[in-house]
């Protein structure tokens, strides 16, 4: 895409294929999530390149594939709904008052389950932790984080934040922190704040693949930022032609700061413990295959599913950027008039709403900064 093509996209389009792009990534890789590369070509003859049946039944009966989103888009429509019922930006103490009820309280239609429960009975113990410690604990929501199993449990729901401070990445990147401190810590709040920042930065016209990667490295911290400048390089150096070779040299780089070795499904073998040197694997294999993909929707998501591990959470995560990047008209087609379809949700309406709601809270931040700029004049005089 040229820089020309990029001023065009609207911010309508812009929102629609952040929702979008990430909800497609995020079922495709539905089907191949907690499996190695092998596994994922012993299991479906080959590489996988569109929506596919699940890998294997669930003992809680969930159907994961078939282009069924999982949580993490379920719980970026959630972010959204809690938006929607502030009527503003949020920060920690707005996550129990908004989004806890939409995730403890009001039954939701769950694709995989193919019926409507509360989504609380879908998600995994770190984002259950949201309801334990802001409801059940009733803990500080500023510090309602502590504790959790460190994982990307907040960075796969980031994405609306990144909208709602869309072109201020640095503005997104601390009210991220300052949201997301109810539900992670340690470097798990850190990959969802530099999540959050790339959405934002993406949304700007002038936005390129290297500018949301520099946002990532000037703002991440700690381990996360080696991670990120590591899986970066690493897809600047990959083999071409070799997926194979790619997906070992991607892991390779992105190892050493991954507390969970070996199987991602191996919880036991030392996952998910805070730390400074560390980094959740996801984003910045996101950014990898932003990179090795440069920009092309299709190659990254697929790229993402294909790497296996936590492929649904790498796929969404890439495809929001992306789908931001192009807008929805720069998505496969096919994926996009399936996605309602196959999970019987209207994705669209959500990417209206919420840049309705984005239109209201930058109008009235203008207007107050206009007003504040004019009273200090006045008393300047």
């Amino acid at each position: 895409m040229s820089q020309n093509e990029n001023v065009l996209i609207s911010l309508e389009e812009r929102f629609s294929g952040c929702i979008l792009g990430g909800a497609i990534g995020d079922a495709l890789g539905s089907s191949t999530e907690g499996r190695t590369p092998q596994e994922i070509v012993t299991r479906f003859g080959g590489r996988v390149e569109d929506f596919m049946p699940p890998y294997g039944p669930k003992p809680d009966g969930r159907h994961k594939g078939d282009g069924n989103i999982t949580d993490d888009t379920l719980m970026i429509l959630a972010l959204c709904r809690a938006y929607l019922a502030k009527g503003g930006q949020l920060e920690a103490h707005d996550m129990t008052t908004y989004l806890v009820p939409e995730i403890a309280d009001k039954p939701t239609w769950i694709p995989e389950f193919k019926r409507t429960m509360l989504l609380l009975d879908r998600l995994f113990y770190p984002e259950r932790y949201l309801f334990i410690r802001l409801r059940l604990a009733s803990a500080n929501p500023r510090e309602g984080g502590l504790g959790n199993m460190v994982n990307c449990g907040a960075a796969m729901y980031a994405a609306p934040v990144g909208l709602m401070n869309a072109g201020d990445p640095d503005l997104a990147y601390h009210r991220a922190i300052g949201l997301f401190s109810a539900h992670q810590y340690s470097y798990g709040l850190e990959a969802a704040a530099v999540m959050a920042a790339c959405i934002a930065e993406a949304v700007r016209p002038s936005a390129t693949i290297e500018s949301v990667v520099n946002v990532a490295l000037r703002l991440a911290k700690d381990g996360t930022q080696k991670a990120i400048a590591a899986s970066v390089e690493a897809a600047r150096t990959a083999p071409i032609g070799d997926e194979t070779a790619c997906q070992q040299h991607l892991r390779a780089a992105i190892e050493p700061f991954d507390t969970l070795k070996g199987g991602v499904q191996e919880f036991t073998r030392g996952g998910g413990f805070p730390s400074q040197t560390h980094s959740i694997e996801e984003l910045p294999l996101a950014l990898a295959y932003l990179v090795l993909s440069k920009g092309d929707y299709r190659s990254a998501v697929l790229g993402a599913i294909n790497y296996g591990r936590d492929s649904d959470s790498i796929a969404s995560m890439v495809g929001s950027i992306i789908g931001v990047m192009v807008g929805k008209t720069g998505l496969p087609e096919k994926w996009v008039s399936e996605m309602p379809v196959r999970n019987q949700i209207d994705f669209e309406a959500a990417a209206r709403d919420l840049l309705a709601l984005f239109r209201r809270d930058y109008a009235a931040a203008y207007a107050q900064a206009a007003r504040r700029h004019e009273e200090l004049m006045q008393e300047a005089r």
